[in-house]
């Protein structure tokens, strides 16, 4: 690899690179990183910076890591990639078994994907193809809830919050869906039966149309970092079933472990139709997803009709992607993650308390191993990433939410370290606005 300065890097980005939710006219600036081990990054002025973010909540094990390095050195040496049309192989025969074992009971086939929002598509695409294989083609829409986030692709977005989503531009381009009141009861607190009423009007009268409910379940993530009751969840499946829709279930951010339990689900012990997994599915080593059903879906698909699911990305399973993948799941079931996750919890609960007292501050609020202290308005993105850079952390706001979603591994030192840098440069948020 041709050698760049920090300067070239940085010239030939602004020149080039177009990098996410970023303008080309205006970008924002950029950090170059060097290298990753633990929970830091090393940019390349040496800087070292430890991570709140996990990568957008896919390094669970850190960066890396020994067993994932040897995994996807030991596949590289074997086979990089190969077709899944009509040919197979070990890994991901193996994660395939592996995610039946471990996921929600019924779950029991895997259809692989290239990303998160792609495995969305897929289980919006498994939804319709159900319900067109049982001549019920009017059932064709789906059920969601307000504040909801489910990726960039146009299906993901169609069901996206259609107000306070990043996608309402493309409002006229995108499948108009049924969207009920985001659940009010916390996590942690009271259960009110009436949480579930908005919902229920909508399945109730339009049952006939709706192929699927699909939610992100108890932890919503990129609409808001809202942990709603478990309760909410049970109704939802009750009234599934009382009506004769799909659920789906997307855990592309709370799979493996991220809400004290190893898939969100289990807080209310229901199990989804289908399953939607990304995202720390290979410890943030490679791009791979994963969409789950119950034999009953897969099987009524492929018993009428063309026969076959309509889907089949280039890289579907790729071999690397799987074989890291099976390393990290193993790692994590072969870890006291549990015990990791609930020191977390209490150490974010406890540290960012601090924050309930700043003028500036609307809510804090924990769930495993995320944190999340939502302001009264915006943050200032380019003033406020800044500042946690000067204090060596990473961490990465959105809109009016400071939060955190740190490795599993991370040292209570670390964490300390995290939760002192947001409670203070929230504090000079409050104090530059006032």
């Amino acid at each position: 690899m041709t050698p760049f300065s920090e300067e070239k890097i940085l010239e030939l980005d602004r020149r080039h690179v177009w990098h996410p939710y970023a303008s080309m006219v205006d970008p924002p600036p950029v950090l170059p990183v060097a290298a990753a081990g633990g929970v830091r990054l090393r940019l390349a002025d040496g800087r070292d910076l430890i991570d709140g973010m996990s990568s957008w909540w896919a390094a669970i094990h850190g960066y890396n890591h020994p067993v994932l390095n040897a995994a996807i050195m030991e596949q590289t040496a074997a086979m990089a990639h190969v077709m899944f049309g009509g040919l197979t192989h070990r890994p991901a025969v193996a994660l395939a078994g592996l995610l039946a074992e471990i996921t929600p009971a019924g779950l029991e086939t895997v259809f692989f994907c290239d990303s998160g929002s792609v495995s969305v598509e897929v289980a919006i695409k498994m939804a319709l193809q159900y319900w067109i294989a049982l001549g019920k083609a009017q059932k064709n829409r789906l059920l969601t809830i307000r504040g909801g986030y489910h990726g960039d692709t146009f299906g993901a977005m169609a069901v996206c919050d259609p107000v306070t989503g990043m996608h309402g531009m493309f409002r006229s381009h995108l499948t108009p869906h049924f969207f009920a009141d985001r659940p009010a009861c916390r996590f942690e607190g009271l259960w009110a039966e009436s949480d579930l009423e908005s919902f229920r009007q909508l399945i109730a009268g339009n049952y006939d149309e709706i192929a699927a409910v699909i939610l992100e379940p108890i932890l919503q993530g990129a609409g808001g970092m809202w942990a709603y009751h478990p309760d909410y969840l049970r109704g939802v499946r009750r009234l599934c079933d009382q009506y004769g829709v799909l659920l789906i279930l997307d855990e592309i951010a709370t799979g493996f472990g991220r809400t004290g339990r190893l898939f969100a689900a289990e807080h209310a012990d229901i199990r989804p139709d289908i399953l939607c997994l990304g995202k720390a599915l290979t410890g943030g080593y490679m791009s791979l997803a994963a969409t789950l059903s119950t034999r009953r879906v897969s099987e009524t698909i492929s018993t009428a009709g063309p026969g076959v699911f309509m889907h089949g990305p280039t890289f579907m399973a790729n071999p690397l992607a799987c074989a890291v993948a099976l390393a990290s799941v193993e790692l994590l079931l072969a870890s006291d993650w549990q015990g990791r996750i609930r020191h977390i919890e209490a150490q974010l609960t406890r540290e960012l308390a601090a924050c309930r007292d700043l003028p500036q501050v609307a809510d804090v609020r924990t769930l495993g191993a995320v944190g999340v202290v939502e302001l009264h308005r915006p943050v200032n993105m380019r003033q406020i990433t800044r500042r946690f850079v000067e204090r060596g952390v990473w961490l990465r706001p959105f809109g009016r939410l400071v939060y955190i979603m740190p490795p599993y591994i991370i040292s209570p030192e670390d964490l300390t370290r995290l939760t002192t840098a947001m409670v203070q440069t929230i504090a000079e948020e409050e104090v530059a606005a006032a």
